[in-house]
């Protein structure tokens, strides 16, 4: 028994048109909220909010944020994608928010590959106070350099991993769930604009509930010393934090984090159909 089979295999234009809208989507959102990025990672920062530079330089680490974060996206949602029509034929429609979730999995799994590294290097650049000038590269190499491959480039991947696919696990079906909701209503059509108001909402949400993953992402990632440091697992992370600092230590940094991904929901998943709907349409002539 199947779900959708009646739907037409995806052709190779809705996949590039997916990838190419996926870029667009990540810088977009990226060079638009980037500041309440830097502000809510040094309110996490173990330094403090004004050792770790306060108001000041808050478009630091976004030269390397911009480079990357268009293969990110876009690597992002063509496997989401991908995998959501791969899977979704086989499956019975009631099953469609499981098949959301395994595929927005898939698709967090492969993009924090490159993700990793590069939040590595802007976090850092976010928080060094003092240094006018130190490339991306510099700081990468430093934490190759005293940690290695997988402690130093890599340091934070499987708790990045913990906080990116529970985000996606909800993010993805309360967004699509939405939409579906709205084409009910709309004889099936749903413009950019509502689907990127869908976006904001699910993107606010799912920020608020997965905050205290964040936090410890942000602290096992800025951390110096990983060889005398063997704390840095997520749940030691969170019961220090909680010890010294309660439940609000836990959500330190919500605000400008629930802000930035109500608004970049909106950005995001409103350029995605946008830009991936126009590119479709070109390629389709």
């Amino acid at each position: 028994m199947t779900g959708s089979s009646e739907e037409k295999p995806k052709s190779a234009n809705f996949y590039f048109a997916s990838l190419l809208g996926g870029a667009l989507a990540g810088i977009s959102v990226d060079l638009t909220l980037y500041p309440l990025d830097t502000l809510k990672t040094r309110l996490q920062s173990e330094q403090g909010f004004q050792k770790a530079g306060g108001f000041r330089g808050v478009y630091k680490g976004l030269s390397t944020v911009a480079a990357t974060s268009m293969p990110t996206t876009a690597l992002f949602f063509v496997s989401y994608e991908a995998t959501k029509n791969v899977i979704q034929p086989l499956v019975l429609p009631q099953y469609a928010p499981l098949v959301h979730m395994f595929a927005a999995s898939v698709g967090e799994l492969l993009a924090c590959v490159i993700r990793v590294p590069t939040e590595i290097a802007k976090q850092r650049k976010q928080t060094y106070v003092g240094i006018k000038k130190i490339s991306a590269i510099s700081i990468l190499l430093k934490a190759y350099k005293a940690d290695g491959f997988r402690n130093g480039l890599y340091r934070g991947f499987f708790s990045t991993v913990a906080r990116d696919i529970p985000f996606s696990l909800i993010e993805l079906p309360i967004w699509e769930l939405l939409k579906a909701t709205v084409k009910e209503r709309n004889n099936g059509e749903i413009t950019g604009f509502q689907s990127a108001l869908c976006g904001s909402i699910a993107g606010g949400f799912t920020a608020a509930v997965t905050t205290p993953l964040d936090l410890a992402k942000t602290r096992i990632m800025l951390a110096e010393d990983y060889a005398e440091t063997r704390k840095l697992r997520i749940r030691p992370v969170l019961t220090s934090i909680y010890t010294e600092s309660g439940l609000r230590g836990l959500y330190a940094g919500f605000l400008p984090r629930m802000m930035a991904f109500t608004l970049g929901g909106f950005v995001y998943f409103g350029v995605y159909d946008d830009s991936k709907r126009l590119v479709e349409k070109f390629l389709n002539r």
